[in-house]
Formats: structure tokens, C-alpha cells, sequence
């Protein structure tokens, strides 16, 4: 029932992990890992499950996950067609006492230790944080040696001192790694997201999952922290957005083909999860 517990690659003359990703389906499926991770979306959209939050992430994103934090980057369906635009990613991976168990210790270093605290429920990052964080990534890319220690831990240091993100998960997560059923949830995500447009019955999602109805339903809310019809409520809705900005379409033609089949219940929860009315989100998107 858990996420897929990943073995970040590594190498013996660096203490931490650092990569560029041009190809959508890198750790393409819901995941987990010891380490931290900081990544920059440089390129490319999707949708991105992170803890117990679903979102839209765009060209420009750069988030901090925290270690064992479930997540998930699912980039649209155009990026995996041959000749289409592919993605561009900037990613590190690192461990909280890869320089040591007493340098988190030192007086001097409680502000970053607070943060990778934090950064247990998923940080994204806002404003000058988030484009002093991507420009160290970008010089990660190309550096070596105590180069990439020191620009880390610059990244770590800025952040520490600004409050210039918002939190994604509302969910600290504890995981058994010993779960033989950590597959059974990445069914279920691939085939939301290849069926949301129809309806999709809990007899069949239960089906899939290879468990009865009610203990689907438990099975679901105890690992994602909501039910399955508020999953899908929130795929279907993150779809809107994509739509929203992607083309001129009315909003009540995005909303049947957002998988919606009732104008105002689409409306009730558009407001309720992004705090804009349809028309309000594509004005905001377009003035930025």
C-alpha cells in the first residue's frame, strides 16, 4: 500500500546527487527516498502529488521535499510524444547529515536545521527564493568538488533566512519499507489520471486495487490523507487549470472536459480548492 521506496543513484566522489533530466519519466511513478531532494522545473507542466497535495506544477516551480516525503511529478501527455517539447529538470539529492551528524549541531546552523524540518510537508519556494535556489542548481550542474558543498549549502542558508514559500502536504509521513503492497497506489494514480474524464465507479477502482470497496476506501484515505472522490475532485480540477491557461475555451466547455458533468457542482469546487472563481485564475495567470 506504500509508495515506492527509490534508490537515489550516487557516486563514489560526491557526497550528494545532482542531475539534469530531459525525459518525462524519470522516477515516474509515486515515490519515496531517504534523501532530500531540491528540483527545478526549468521546463515543463504536469501535475504533482506531493504528500496529501495535488497540484499543477509549471515551467519555473523549484520545490524542497523532505526525506521518505511520498511524491509523484506526472508531466502531461505531450511530453511523452516524440517531437513534442520535452522537459528540462534540475535535481539534487542529498542526505540531512551527509557532511556530518555534528554539523547540524553547530549553533551557527539551527536555522537549516529548522528548515529540513519543514521541508518534512513539502516546500514550495516564492519570489527572489525561488530563482536564487534554481541559479544554484544551474551552478551545481556544472561545478565539482567542494564547488556543489558550498553552493548547497549557500541554497540552504538562503532559505533559512526567508519566509518566501508555502507548504504543499499537511501530512508528516512515517514509512514501512517492508510493505509488500507499495505498488497498489501507483494503479490507482496511472489510472485516474488515464480515466478522469469518465466516470470511474468504486467497484471499479477497488477492482483494480485487488481489494474489497471498504477497504479500499480505508486503504486510500490512510496512505493519501483524503478520500478517492476528493483525489479525483482534485485531479478533474487541476485539468480545469491546465485548460484554463492552455486555450480560450468557455469555462463551461472546460468544465465537461474536465470531467465534470454538473456546471455548478464544478464551480463549487474550483473555488473551493484553488480560492478563485474560473474567470479569476485565468486573469491572474495572464497578468503574470
Amino acid at each position: 500500500m506504500k509508495p515506492q521506496l527509490l534508490k537515489v543513484e550516487s557516486s563514489p566522489i560526491h557526497s550528494f546527487s545532482v542531475r539534469r533530466d530531459l525525459v518525462p519519466h524519470k522516477n515516474n511513478l509515486w515515490h519515496y527516498h531517504s534523501e532530500l531532494e531540491m528540483i527545478h522545473f526549468q521546463e515543463g507542466t504536469g501535475t504533482q502529488f506531493v504528500g496529501d497535495n495535488i497540484r499543477r506544477f509549471k515551467k519555473g516551480d523549484v520545490v524542497l521535499l523532505g526525506a521518505n516525503l511520498p511524491h509523484y511529478w506526472r508531466f502531461d501527455e505531450p511530453y511523452f510524444n516524440d517531437g513534442a517539447s520535452k522537459p528540462d529538470v534540475r535535481v539534487a539529492h542529498f542526505n540531512q547529515d551527509f557532511w556530518g551528524s555534528a554539523f547540524l549541531e553547530l549553533p551557527e546552523n539551527r536555522g537549516i536545521k529548522d528548515l529540513l524540518q519543514k521541508a518534512k510537508l513539502g516546500i514550495l519556494l516564492k519570489g527572489k527564493s525561488k530563482i536564487f535556489v534554481a541559479k544554484q542548481l544551474e551552478k551545481m550542474i556544472h561545478s565539482d568538488a567542494s564547488s556543489r558543498l558550498i553552493l548547497l549549502l549557500e541554497a540552504l542558508l538562503f532559505l533559512s533566512s526567508t519566509d518566501e514559500y508555502s507548504f504543499l502536504s499537511n501530512i508528516e509521513y512515517n514509512l514501512n519499507i517492508e510493505d509488500k503492497e507499495r505498488d497498489r497506489i501507483n494503479k490507482v494514480y496511472n489510472f485516474t489520471l488515464a480515466n478522469f474524464k469518465q466516470k470511474i465507479s468504486l467497484d471499479e477502482i477497488s477492482e483494480l486495487a485487488g481489494i474489497s470497496s471498504n477497504s479500499f476506501c480505508r486503504f486510500f484515505k490512510s496512505r493519501t490523507g483524503k478520500t478517492y472522490s476528493r483525489f479525483l475532485i482534485e485531479i478533474r480540477i487541476g485539468q480545469a487549470c491546465k485548460l484554463l491557461i492552455d486555450n480560450e475555451m468557455s469555462v463551461k466547455e472546460l468544465c465537461y472536459e474536465s470531467g465534470f458533468n454538473n456546471f455548478a457542482s464544478f464551480h463549487k469546487y474550483f473555488k473551493e480548492i484553488t480560492q478563485k472563481s474560473p474567470l479569476a485564475y485565468r486573469r491572474e495567470y495572464l497578468k503574470s
